[in-house]
């Protein structure tokens, strides 16, 4: 479900995949501030653990994460100006990316059980 505040148009896809470079983008392990001012690199992507992989203290369905691994939605990301792509290594999100609300946390990222 898009949030009620969507001015780019992004499709579901880019959508999720966007929220989830967001919360990988605050863990040091994961990213790194620059190359410019106000944006954020991420090189490390979680690997998947049965049907699930986790981030930080959350569990992600991989069925949310189906854009993570797409070089068209990165694609997208970056004709849009939320992030610049450097496929398959690393994506940088600018501050325009960093910021965009998605409204989608809520719905993918669910409590750790294990």
């Amino acid at each position: 479900m898009a949030p009620k505040n969507n001015p780019l148009k992004l499709n579901p896809l880019q959508l999720r995949t966007l929220t989830l470079v967001q919360a990988l983008a605050v863990l040091p392990d994961a990213a790194e501030l620059g190359p410019g001012e106000g944006e954020v690199t991420v090189s490390a992507f979680p690997r998947a653990h049965a049907d699930h992989f986790h981030l930080g203290d959350a569990v992600v369905s991989g069925s949310d994460a189906t854009g993570l691994f797409n070089e068209a939605v990165w694609n997208a990301l970056a004709r849009k100006g939320l992030a610049r792509s450097a496929w398959p290594n690393a994506i940088t999100l600018t501050a325009a990316g960093l910021g965009y609300d998605t409204g989608l946390a809520e719905t993918i990222f669910h409590s750790s059980g294990h």
